[in-house]
């Protein structure tokens, strides 16, 4: 190559970095957002302030939902998701996806709400009753409280009938007293106190607090961005906590941490609660 040549196609390589740069960016997915507009009202923020903190070029990817998720890994299309725990179980069965760091969610555990002037006075009383859970596979509506039930004695579909009903529905539904309980998590008891200031609630059963959401790794990611982006986390954890916080639906991680030291061994306890309601397997989401 002539010097004319060599100073032309250095010329051009400097001219053209955008085209390396997006080549490069960091996608990262969210499995319960779905649409770019949603996710980049969440994650705006949150985008931004991460890549200040790593110096890398970080871009949202939306994902219509945690199938979708799997699906996007397994064909390199994004390199991080952020996940609850009782999608993470599944995705790192279909994907051997790495912990990079749990999110913290204060406050966050399953329980079983009854009236507190009705029939049932202790978790005993349940038995041969219905009780609603909500969405199906959610670890807080679904999963934690059944397993909150099996964790005093009770066996999911055989000393009671498990109901899937959407929260408010049954919230009325448990007033007429059509079901006997509702597993809900606490920031959802807090909304039903204020829909129904004239009703007494009350608490028969309570479980441990849940595994933190997680931000988890394709298993192929580049290792250096992804060390950058776990120390990023760790050094700049509270600037990046609150970029998040301008999320509205992001309120639930307020009062929290992120946490760099999460092993798999810690969804072994959301492992069991697809036992419990009769889930051997994590090759599939509950209720696909």
């Amino acid at each position: 190559m002539n010097l004319r040549a060599l100073f032309a196609a250095a010329a051009l390589a400097v001219a053209t970095p955008s085209l390396a740069t997006a080549a490069d960016a960091i996608k990262i997915a969210v499995t319960d957002i779905e649409g770019l507009e949603a996710l980049q009202s969440e994650f705006g923020p949150f985008e931004a302030a991460l890549e200040k903190s790593t110096g890398l070029e970080i871009e949202l990817f939306p994902v219509g939902n945690r199938t979708a998720a799997v699906e996007a890994i397994n064909a390199g299309q994004v390199d991080l998701v952020l996940t609850g725990p009782a999608e993470y179980v599944v995705i790192k069965e279909l994907t051997d996806a790495k912990i990079v760091v749990g999110w913290q969610r204060p406050d966050y555990f399953a329980q079983v709400v009854t009236l507190a002037d009705g029939p049932v006075r202790r978790v005993e009383d349940l038995k041969g009753r219905s009780v609603a859970f909500g969405s199906v596979g959610s670890t807080s509506q679904h999963l934690g409280p059944a397993q909150a039930l099996a964790d005093v004695g009770l066996v999911y579909g055989t000393d009671y009938e498990p109901k899937i009903i959407s929260r408010n529905v049954a919230v009325e539904a448990l007033i007429r007293g059509d079901i006997a309980a509702i597993g809900m998590n606490y920031s959802h008891l807090q909304r039903a106190r204020e829909a129904y200031p004239d009703v007494a609630f009350t608490v028969v059963a309570r479980g441990r607090d849940l595994p933190n959401d997680i931000l988890v790794a394709r298993a192929d990611a580049d290792p250096a961005a992804m060390e950058k982006i776990k120390q990023a986390f760790v050094k700049d954890g509270k600037s990046l906590l609150m970029a998040v916080l301008k999320g509205e639906d992001n309120q639930k991680y307020k009062g929290g941490f992120f946490l760099a030291t999460v092993d798999d061994s810690d969804y072994d306890y959301v492992r069991s609660m697809y036992k419990t309601i009769g889930v051997d397997g994590f090759k599939n989401f509950v209720g696909n």
